[in-house]
């Protein structure tokens, strides 16, 4: 019996969809956005306008009744273009909503999911924090109970979808209490955007995803009502371990999605561009490095799609999807520097698509876990 890759009709028709917005709307504008460093609003409400940041959500919360099959499937042909665009999606969809729907009370879900996945608000995860980095468990942000509220003191760095004109809640983690053993115990509460207290730094000044919004976190003495706690008390660390888990999968079809960009791009220019009387395709040497870039994002795709399935099917997904996001984030690093190479100077220059390909891959191998947080955990599910 041999494995069917292809993809359901209305899964194709979604791919369709969104390649078509990806070349014919976010292309064409996303250069100028990028350069000045600009979050792009426009995109995004039209890509709410689609359903795309409800697409692993129910209808009955506003979503369109997918999964995240349906969601890597988009941030693919998202990132073939520009991977600003399709970690505003990833992040929106996978630490801002996701964890709502994953824990969060029925009330809880009636109140944020539906402008969530319409794309009307964005929500935001706090994790990382300056202090801690990859050791997700030393947070030092504190929440105490106080009558019927929290009160939060603390920061949180490299938040991404923290800062927008749109952005309507962080879910932060804040120590809460202590074990027995004297281990802190962790717990998962809602913040609204625009609570006293809460300040949101400028954005960052970063190498890439420039048009994407990143910033550092603080709270100061911020009080919100008890009943903004997500999930149960002492829970929030191993909350969002599993967050992490789905996201990385997430991040794996992102970037799938960028090396196969520095493809596509790379193909185009190898047969446009001459050199000595012939295009550079002609060449052994350039075929030979499209053809390793080709490899590496075909294998890359039925990675995360092979995580994505075991997900969506309640199979055990952890060390697949720790697999495909080492991978993924690893081979769009490669390909964004042959593409590079390929386009030669041209490929320095911020005009051209991989210049804006290459500054974006790095950032794959450090965010929701780095390469050698990977390596790790899978050794772990090897059972070291």
């Amino acid at each position: 019996m041999s494995l069917d890759h292809r993809l359901p009709d209305e899964l194709e028709e979604l791919r369709r969809t969104v390649e078509a917005f990806a070349h014919d709307v976010v292309a064409p504008q996303i250069g100028g956005y990028y350069e000045q460093h600009a979050f792009p609003y426009d995109i995004v409400r039209q890509m709410g306008q689609m359903g795309l940041f409800g697409l692993p959500f129910p209808e009955e919360y506003g979503g369109m009744g997918g999964d995240y099959l349906a969601l890597g499937i988009a941030l693919e042909e998202l990132a073939r273009v520009d991977s600003s665009v399709a970690i505003t999606l990833e992040a929106g969809v996978s630490l801002g909503a996701m964890p709502i729907y994953r824990f969060g009370t029925e009330e809880q879900k009636r109140a944020w999911l539906p402008k969530l996945c319409s794309g009307e608000l964005l929500g935001a995860f706090g994790l990382t924090e300056p202090d801690g980095g990859s050791d997700a468990g030393a947070t030092r942000t504190t929440a105490v109970r106080d009558g019927d509220s929290w009160v939060i003191n603390g920061s949180k760095c490299f938040i991404t979808n923290s800062g927008t004109d749109i952005t309507g809640l962080v879910t932060v983690t804040a120590v809460t209490g202590r074990a027995p053993d004297g281990a802190p115990q962790i717990s998962s509460i809602i913040i609204p955007a625009g609570t006293p207290g809460f300040t949101v730094a400028a954005p960052y000044s970063k190498v890439g995803w420039n048009a994407s919004d990143t910033r550092e976190l603080s709270f100061s003495d911020v009080r919100v009502p008890a009943a903004n706690l997500l999930g149960e008390e002492g829970r929030g660390y191993a909350q969002f371990l599993r967050i992490l888990d789905e996201g990385r999968i997430a991040i794996a079809a992102l970037a799938t999605g960028l090396a196969q960009g520095c493809v596509d791009e790379s193909v185009r220019y190898a047969r446009e561009r001459h050199a000595f009387g012939r295009p550079i395709g002609a060449n052994q040497a350039i075929q030979f490095k499209l053809a390793d870039m080709e490899m590496r994002a075909h294998t890359s795709r039925l990675a995360w799609r092979d995580a994505a399935s075991r997900l969506v099917h309640g199979e055990p997904f952890k060390k697949e999807a720790a697999l495909a996001k080492l991978y993924s984030s690893e081979i769009a690093v490669d390909n964004a520097r042959e593409a590079t190479q390929i386009h030669g100077g041209y490929g320095f220059m911020n005009e051209y698509p991989v210049a804006r390909m290459w500054r974006d891959a790095k950032i794959l191998e450090i965010g929701e876990g780095t390469s050698e947080v990977q390596r790790m955990l899978i050794a772990r599910e090897l059972g070291f």
